[in-house]
């Protein structure tokens, strides 16, 4: 998306102005290392979209929009350590690399960091972002910690996934935009529909992340196939399947998920079930009701069609990707 290079541009730009110099670098290496690899940094980028969505000054927004992209990395390095996970984007994950005692202390310096970036707005500005992004932080780590019950959860319902989900990835995206608008001028009512445009359009984001975990190319996703499976995370695939199974299915199901093993024959047979159940085709029906959701948000903006259609663009693009 063309619209998006201006936004992208500032972002990289300022990642490179605010690369890590200090000592001791064992610390801030590994730090320098995982945001070079910026993936798509579309948090940042939504800081910044929503800031110019109403008028705002876009050099006080790229240090909040800096934040927000140096916080999900800092979830990313913890992340990755709690799952064993040995790829993010394609490269050695940090702790593979430093250690899982360098991984942590690279992870919270980040978080560190990120607050330090919002000192330099103003008083009342800076109040009511800290606060969104404090509280935003705070409901992340419950949805992290769902996400890990879930593994050891006989009977995880449909409403537990989606509360994960929404805490887990959801908010992100959601305060990003609302951080943005507020930066930009916004009302508080219509920063308000923007976050929840975010917040539905995050669901759906990762809701499709779980889809490409299990159908998606592995070379162009970044991670290991099938690795949802081998850590017998209950995600929506795996809910749909255990509504839809028939009795031989779920049994089936239920063996495999009481294992972890790198097995194969795992993937292979859960595969199997998901594809005879129609997992895809329903989580693919899912994902178009919350981008529906987010749409509707978006439509109450008191702004003029023109002005949001890189949003209605940015859903598109989000919810497309390659598989």
């Amino acid at each position: 998306m063309k619209f998006f290079d201006q936004y992208q541009d500032l972002v990289s730009e300022g990642i490179e102005k605010y690369k890590f110099t200090q000592k001791p670098s064992e610390l801030y290496d590994p730090i320098n290392y995982i945001i070079s690899h910026g993936g798509k940094r579309l948090r940042p980028m939504m800081v910044m979209m929503a800031c110019d969505l109403f008028g705002g000054d876009m050099d006080t927004a790229i240090k909040p929009a800096l934040a927000i992209e140096f916080f999900h990395n800092f979830t990313l390095i913890h992340d990755d350590i709690m799952d064993e996970a040995p790829l993010r984007r394609n490269k050695p994950t940090i702790h593979t690399l430093h250690g899982i005692n360098t991984g942590i202390l690279s992870g919270d310096a980040l978080m560190i960091k990120a607050y330090q970036f919002f000192e330099d707005l103003e008083p009342e500005l800076f109040k009511k972002c800290v606060k969104i992004f404090s509280e935003t932080g705070a409901v992340l780590c419950e949805g992290q910690q769902l996400d890990i019950n879930f593994e050891n959860m006989p009977n995880v319902t449909y409403r537990d996934y989606m509360l994960m989900i929404t805490n887990k990835t959801g908010v992100l995206s959601a305060a990003s935009l609302k951080i943005g608008a507020l930066i930009g001028g916004a009302s508080d009512e219509q920063a308000e529909y923007l976050y929840n445009f975010g917040l539905h359009i995050g669901i759906a984001f990762q809701i499709m992340d779980d889809y490409l975990d299990v159908f998606g190319k592995q070379e162009q996703f970044g991670k290991k196939h099938a690795g949802d499976i081998f850590e017998n995370k209950k995600t929506i695939l795996y809910l749909i399947a255990l509504k839809f199974a028939n009795e031989e299915e779920r049994r089936e199901l239920n063996f495999w998920y009481s294992k972890k093993t790198d097995n194969i024959d795992k993937v292979y047979g859960v595969e199997k079930i998901f594809r005879r159940t129609k997992v895809d085709e329903k989580v693919q029906r899912l994902i178009q009701r919350h981008n529906e959701k987010g749409q509707h948000y978006l439509n109450k903006i008191n702004l003029p069609d023109d002005k949001k259609q890189p949003f209605i663009e940015l859903a598109n693009y989000l919810l497309r990707r390659d598989s």
